[in-house]
């Protein structure tokens, strides 16, 4: 061999040395800077794991609660609307258990309808549906159609059933004739 092919091997075998060094030099020193990271990495796994079994947990709990208060309400209320009920309904039951006929027995049933009347309008109820009205497919139901000339077009001729709403909510919708 030549001496500068001699040369070239000894600067290619000097040159693999120094690299094996740096490298070896480089990586000792990269798994022991990153070997005091995995404990508090875990710890704070763990941690964050605790934190979404809690939450999991009182969303559980709210979720329980909440339908517990729910029904709780809806029984408060079920109670109140029964409550105010019930004075109507007593003065009807004596008004049927009397031997009153003709006109005392008419006053007791309209003293006690106005009664339940007013009952309802205290729980927020109130009627609709009466001759004259536009009809509204919203608020009515119309089950027949009749020829009138005194009514316009698309008017209530007769109310067959009144309908009633609780606030905004149509409750029953009002059976009525149409006009044509």
């Amino acid at each position: 061999m030549s001496k500068e092919k001699k040369r070239e091997v000894e600067l290619e075998e000097q040159a693999e040395e120094v690299l094996n060094e740096e490298s070896s030099e480089h990586a000792e020193p990269g798994i022991l800077e990153k070997a005091p990271e995995i404990p508090p990495i875990e710890a704070e796994l763990t941690d964050t794991k605790d934190k979404l079994l809690r939450l999991a947990a009182e969303f559980d709990n709210y979720k329980k609660r909440s339908e517990r208060e729910r029904l709780s309400l809806s029984a408060f209320v079920q109670a109140q609307t029964v409550k105010a009920l019930l004075v109507p309904y007593d003065n009807l039951e004596r008004a049927l258990a009397s031997e009153a006929t003709g006109e005392d027995f008419t006053k007791g049933v309209e003293l006690s309808l106005r009664q339940l009347k007013d009952a309802f309008a205290k729980l927020g109820l109130s009627g609709f549906g009466e001759r004259g009205d536009g009809f509204d497919p919203e608020l009515h139901e119309a089950v027949m159609h009749t020829e009138d000339e005194e009514l316009g077009e698309n008017t209530v001729s007769k109310v067959l059933q009144k309908g009633y709403k609780l606030g905004e909510t149509v409750l029953r919708h009002a059976m009525v004739e149409v006009a044509n």
